[in-house]
């Protein structure tokens, strides 16, 4: 068993409730926690037998150029794109972070935690 974190990747994208939000757009911060079997991958070295990080990158940035209205539904396809690609997941966890929401007072940030 292993666990395998993606953190902190930043994404400027156009996420939000507000009209404004989805025409101004803001930045957001994604972390990934995948539980999979390491096993394999620590004994060949080889990339073919680890669940490939650069492919959950691409699934996440693919996933947040799509405008969404919230971030439940955003976490919520990046969590069917994973499972969907990588049969071997035994959990995930994703965390969005939308940067200075609109909320009208000072707020450094607003998360969301999603896990299956």
């Amino acid at each position: 068993m292993g666990v395998i974190e993606i953190e902190g990747m930043e994404f400027f994208a156009y996420h939000g409730h507000f009209a404004v939000e989805q025409v101004v757009g803001n930045r957001f911060i994604v972390n990934v926690t995948l539980d999979t079997d390491c096993t394999k991958a620590a004994i060949t070295d080889n990339l073919e037998d680890a669940l490939n990080y650069q492919i959950v990158y691409q699934v996440v940035s693919e996933e947040m150029k799509i405008k969404s209205r919230l971030l439940e539904h955003v976490a919520g396809r990046i969590l069917d794109r994973l499972y969907e690609k990588f049969g071997d997941i035994i959990n995930a966890k994703i965390k969005i972070s939308k940067l200075n929401p609109p909320m009208g007072g000072q707020i450094e940030r607003v998360s969301i935690t999603m896990e299956r």
